[in-house]
């Protein structure tokens, strides 16, 4: 993204622009979708990140950002509703500096051009055949071929090189493989979903105990390839779009997270 941009926009322009484009009304969520928290009047500088950390935010201070702009914001369903210790911190640093936080959680998992799943799709170089479940609130899961046949372990070894991280991989590391589908973050959930439709691999980010057997058992090659790893994307696409549109300077931190 380009730095040195001294455009500017309304805060409450540049919320209604990405609620509309990434539909955010239309998802029953587990956080808020938006503007999480108020900040100054007009964007100039926006800090892109996966979290709302602590480190991100005192990285938006040093970059004199007006807003931060992630997919994973604050005020999650069932959190302890207090504000102290870590959420008092991060929050006073928003406050103090007039940051506005802006968090987009599944609207970004799902937006057909900026949304993490397309994002992963293009840098893992899948030629997309879209969402599994296109049309409704649950366009998470995608599938999609690659270019030619190639063994698990030449697929591993693809997502290594895209993500800078080595998946942990289910299955027989010289099966072939053509068919895919992926859901970036935490979704694992969905490998029972996908056995039905004729993929070779599932793609996400985490792995729960009984993911192994359930791969194991359907026949199915999983790849858990980072939930932090899969997801850096779309803010990067979003932010880009933000320039391209409106002139805004839009800087992504990544702050390094193993998991």
């Amino acid at each position: 993204m380009t730095a040195g941009i001294q455009a500017a926009i309304a805060l409450p322009e540049l919320v209604e622009h990405i609620d509309r484009l990434l539909q955010a009304e239309r998802f029953k969520d587990y956080c808020p979708n938006g503007l999480q928290v108020e900040g100054r009047a007009r964007v100039q500088r926006i800090v892109c990140g996966v979290t709302a950390c602590e480190a991100l935010l005192e990285a938006a201070v040093d970059l004199e950002a007006d807003a931060v702009l992630v997919h994973h914001g604050y005020f999650w369903r069932g959190e302890d509703p207090c504000v102290r210790g870590m959420k008092r911190r991060r929050l006073l640093i928003l406050l103090k500096n007039e940051i506005s936080l802006l968090g987009y959680h599944l609207p970004l998992d799902a937006h057909p051009d900026f949304g993490n799943n397309a994002q992963l799709g293009r840098v893992l170089e899948f030629k997309a055949e879209g969402p599994l479940l296109n049309g409704t609130e649950s366009d998470l899961v995608w599938t999609g071929t690659l270019d030619s046949t190639i063994t698990a372990a030449a697929l591993a070894q693809r997502i290594e090189r895209a993500l800078g991280r080595a998946p942990l991989h289910i299955g027989a590391p010289e099966d072939e493989i053509r068919r895919i589908a992926w859901c970036t973050g935490a979704a694992q959930e969905f490998l029972e979903a996908v056995v039905d439709i004729g993929v070779d691999a599932y793609i996400t980010g985490e792995a729960s105990e009984q993911t192994v057997h359930v791969a194991r058992e359907c026949g199915l090659h999983f790849y858990a390839a980072g939930h932090h790893a899969t997801e850096r994307y779309g803010v990067q696409a979003l932010g880009k779009h933000l320039t391209d549109t409106f002139g805004i300077d839009c800087r992504f931190v990544d702050i390094p997270n193993p998991v």
